[in-house]
């Protein structure tokens, strides 16, 4: 049985804890490694690890730490095939859509790259009589992320390559159902030079999470997972002092209006809705055509796309979408497939009872699909985070817009038309996040920032791009003045000003 330490120091180190968690192959529904699952005392370890090497690092110019950066995502480059095989065996989802996890990682990557630039501040010559005023940006200190089972590359690449780049030390927990491709890239960046113990992996389970969010010198905490997490992470961290990032669940809607090109929305619509076999936040599980006789074409195409699919096992390179990673979440998708039949939903196509030749254990499912679903129903209200889609028909573009401005979740959105004034009025009003016009993913690029709304963000700033630079360093403002001899200025009790 394969074993997963933790990485502490620069090296693997074994829990002591005694406690393991056990790692599926989701392909096979059978256990392929163990996970050690730490304790608040080897987290208490890593933080003073972390502690010891952050000054040393952050006190290198931010030249010397992008070239860490860069070597970084040589490695990564070197590494691409070997990574994505590794994450689809623990995750489920096919090798390349693997890949694409690591490279939407490796493009925030790329932007930490540009540090030197990135963390230049501002200048104000003469703000009073031979006054300067300057800022600069400086590192947390140490530092740490919680990140999900569904992007074991990406989400911790969003957030340990703007938090190293700043200066600081970090400290990775993640998700214990697939936790190799998280240490892995632990040992690539001490490959690339990172000194030992500026980058810490502590597996774990809510003790860990626990023990990060109530540790003094842990100064902020970047977090993805479930909404009720989120805030509870957020609440327990923000109560302790720490400045929080906390990413929340998403129902994501793709409003199809009359005039939008139906055989291009569906194609899209089948890889947002049924990719990663919809365990992304940024999934599409919610169509909404705009009128009756948009509804009607819709739904055959559907239909047809989606029994189109092909269900593989993740080295399948014909498949389009792989197990879910787990039983549990199997049973949990298919109680939300029975509650949405129970609720009145028509149930097009029911993605249960399916079985892969020769991986009859393992964790799949085929495409499910819904129509006449209404906002009323729990199955629209909740996120199910697997492959099923669910159809809301809306009679009139206001209509549409109101379903996902309504929502409790605010993540992303898509609209797909060709009309531009339709487009820029939806954008400008819909209450989410991330708007993607013809994009039914819109995830943005690595120089600007993610982040949703309502229950899908809390936190004032989004993860990566310049917000990331921001979340994971304060501004120091200077205000200087050099004597140029002579008599003793009077003192003053009035409280200064530039004039």
């Amino acid at each position: 049985m394969r074993h997963i330490p933790h990485f502490i120091g620069g090296k693997a180190v074994a829990g002591t804890s005694g406690r393991q968690g056990d790692v599926f192959d989701p392909n096979t529904g059978k256990v392929q490694a163990q996970v050690d699952l730490g304790t608040p005392e080897e987290l208490n370890h890593a933080v003073a690890v972390a502690k010891a090497a952050q000054p040393g690092w952050a006190a290198l110019n931010p030249q010397r730490r992008a070239r860490v950066m860069f070597e970084f995502k040589r490695l990564l480059e070197r590494d691409m095939e070997a990574l994505a095989n590794l994450l689809a065996s623990e995750h489920g989802k096919v090798v390349s859509d693997a890949r694409g996890d690591i490279q939407r990682g490796l493009e925030v990557v790329e932007f930490a790259c540009g540090i030197p630039h990135l963390l230049k501040g501002e200048y104000t010559e003469g703000a009073g009589p031979g006054i300067d005023v300057f800022s600069m940006r400086q590192p947390l200190g140490v530092v740490a992320g919680i990140t999900p089972f569904n992007f074991p590359a990406m989400i911790p690449m969003w957030m340990f390559a703007p938090a190293l780049a700043t200066g600081n030390a970090f400290i990775l927990k993640p998700s214990e159902r697939d936790p190799s491709v998280p240490v892995r890239l632990a040992e690539l960046l001490l490959e690339s030079g990172l000194p030992e113990g500026v980058l810490n992996v502590v597996h774990g389970d809510k003790a860990v999470v626990d023990a990060i969010l109530d540790h003094p010198d842990i100064r902020a905490v970047s977090f993805v997972g479930s909404s009720d997490i989120a805030q509870y992470v957020y609440g327990r961290g923000a109560q302790n002092g720490k400045r929080m990032q906390c990413m929340g669940g998403a129902k994501n809607h793709g409003i199809i209006l009359p005039d939008a090109d139906l055989d291009q929305a569906v194609a899209d619509i089948m890889g947002a809705a049924y990719g990663s076999a919809g365990e992304r936040c940024m999934a599409l599980p919610v169509v909404v055509p705009v009128g009756e006789d948009t509804a009607e074409r819709l739904r055959p195409k559907l239909v047809a796309a989606a029994e189109a699919l092909r269900v593989g096992v993740s080295t399948d390179a014909e498949a389009h979408y792989g197990p879910v990673v787990s039983a549990a979440h199997k049973a949990r998708i298919e109680r939300y497939i029975q509650m949405g039949v129970d609720e009145g939903a028509e149930l097009v196509l029911d993605g249960r009872g399916f079985r892969l030749q020769g991986h009859e254990e393992g964790f799949f499912l085929a495409p499910s699909l819904f129509d006449h679903v209404t906002p009323s129903m729990q199955t629209y209200q909740d996120e199910i985070f697997g492959p099923v889609l669910q159809m809301v028909r809306a009679r009139t573009l206001e209509e549409a817009i109101q379903l996902p401005s309504r929502h409790p979740y605010g993540n992303g959105v898509a609209i797909f038309t060709r009309n531009g004034d339709a487009a820029r009025e939806f954008a400008a009003q819909v209450e989410v996040g991330m708007v993607g016009i013809n994009v039914p993913i819109p995830v943005p690029v690595a120089y600007h920032s993610f982040g949703g709304w309502k229950r899908s963000g809390f936190g004032d700033l989004n993860q990566y791009g310049m917000d990331g630079v921001r979340f994971y360093t304060r501004t120091k403002t200077v205000t200087q003045k050099w004597p140029k001899g002579g008599g003793v200025v009077d003192q003053s009790f009035v409280i200064p000003t530039m004039g």
